[in-house]
């Protein structure tokens, strides 16, 4: 109904003008050279609408015959759009899918047809990477590390491809530079924690480490990596600060102090820790520095005077009676040990020596040797180092566990259980 009102109203007024026009009154008079006009004045008028109009018509066929090249352009450049997208989008479902040569294939066509942006060098990273080829995804990744807005992309890939290959170096610079790239990931900060443990930058995975991680661990393992003697001493004073009876960061702690010639102070972080949790690496340092026998017997009993009913308190003054000669004080301590619940190898063997040592070659002190040699094939293993993630065993400490590589995961295994034990004849 509108559509008919506005139609006849357009009539109405197109009739109104032309009656306005037909009765204009008066003629119009042209001569241009040889050729002379003379008519009425509406026909000029119509005459000089009609010439507009043509002028008009062919200025617009002018601009548009100019303007071919652009619009050719324009719609190729649709019409490329259009297909790299269709590209985009196969490739996308055949990674999906796990079509490796398909999704190498269309990604690469979109390359082609899009150019080098984020999206189609990322396709053509996880498309190179599935297919096994590595060396096309570090290609793409390291070309999206050009783009600024992209540049963290191909950090993080790059990252990966490092990682999977075990160059800790490497993942470790490239996740500083994704992390510049990308400031504040928390994900990343996580991993570039893990990648300085796996490193051995142990300065720098204290500084990335969350509020609960083993960091008298770290600080000690610091400390032992530190080439200044001054830093040194504040990282292994850390680590002892953060946890005393940790044995390892108490001998990084007196290890720097002995080296300052404060032997006093060193004996005494020893000694506390010893009070704290008792372990032989510590009665070892501490002993060091005495070379008689009975002087370090003395020592041992100094060492261990706030702790002496401990299995490690036993065994160590044990050793260093037998080792003085004292051996009916070996004996006792030994046989103490072995009551508090110490039924291990070391203890019988050491029971063994001290028979060998105060009966010699007698008919009694070759059977107490055999009855303490047989506890020993059967005893409990020594105690030890293990990782409490992985759970296996260490001969050593070390700042993350072999095995695993959980920082601060090693724990000593003292090795007492509260069973009942044998009799000690």
């Amino acid at each position: 109904m509108h559509r008919i009102f506005f139609v006849l109203l357009a009539g109405v007024i197109v009739v109104a003008a032309a009656w306005q026009l037909a009765g204009l009154p008066g003629h119009v008079a042209a001569q241009i050279g040889t050729i002379s006009v003379d008519t009425s004045t509406p026909i000029a008028v119509l005459a000089l609408l009609l010439l507009f109009l043509l002028v008009y018509l062919a200025v617009r066929l002018l601009a548009l015959l100019l303007g071919l090249p652009r619009i050719a352009s324009i719609w190729q450049t649709a019409r490329r759009r259009k297909s790299g997208d269709a590209a985009v989008t196969k490739a996308l479902v055949a990674l999906a899918a796990g079509e490796r040569a398909d999704a190498r294939r269309e990604a690469s066509r979109a390359r082609r047809l899009l150019g080098d942006t984020p999206q189609t060098l990322l396709l053509a990273a996880e498309a190179g990477r599935i297919a096994g080829r590595e060396d096309e995804a570090a290609t793409a990744f390291r070309a999206l590390t050009a783009q600024p807005e992209a540049a963290f992309l191909g950090f993080r890939g790059l990252l990966r491809q490092a990682m999977a290959r075990e160059d800790w170096t490497e993942a470790a610079s490239l996740a500083r530079r994704a992390e510049a790239a990308h400031p504040g990931a928390a994900w990343l900060r996580h991993e570039r924690a893990q990648l300085a443990i796996r490193a051995g930058h142990w300065a720098e995975a204290m500084e990335l480490a969350e509020p609960d991680a083993p960091k008298a661990a770290l600080a000690a393992a610091a400390a032992d990596a530190e080439p200044d003697p001054s830093r040194a001493l504040r990282l292994a004073r850390q680590a002892w600060k953060q946890d005393p009876a940790f044995a390892p960061a108490a001998l990084a702690y007196a290890k720097r102090l002995r080296a300052e010639g404060r032997e006093s102070r060193a004996q005494a972080v020893l000694a506390k820790t010893w009070q704290l949790a008792p372990h032989p690496d510590v009665a070892a340092f501490a002993l060091a520095p005495v070379t008689d026998a009975l002087a370090r017997a003395q020592a041992a009993k100094r060492l261990t005077a706030q702790n002496p009913e401990h299995v490690e308190s036993r065994i160590l003054l044990a050793r260093s009676a037998l080792a003085a000669g004292l051996t009916g004080e070996a004996r006792r301590q030994a046989e103490a040990a072995v009551a508090a619940g110490a039924n291990q190898r070391r203890v019988w063997l050491l029971l063994a020596e001290t028979e060998e040592e105060e009966r010699g070659d007698t008919e009694a002190g070759r059977m107490a040797q055999r009855d303490a040699l047989r506890h020993a094939a059967s005893a409990d293993p020594d105690p030890g180092w293990q990782c409490q993630v992985c759970h296996a065993p260490s001969a050593d400490w070390h700042p993350a566990c072999p095995i695993c590589a959980s920082a601060g995961s090693l724990r000593w295994d003292s090795g007492v259980r509260t069973t009942s034990l044998p009799a000690v004849i």
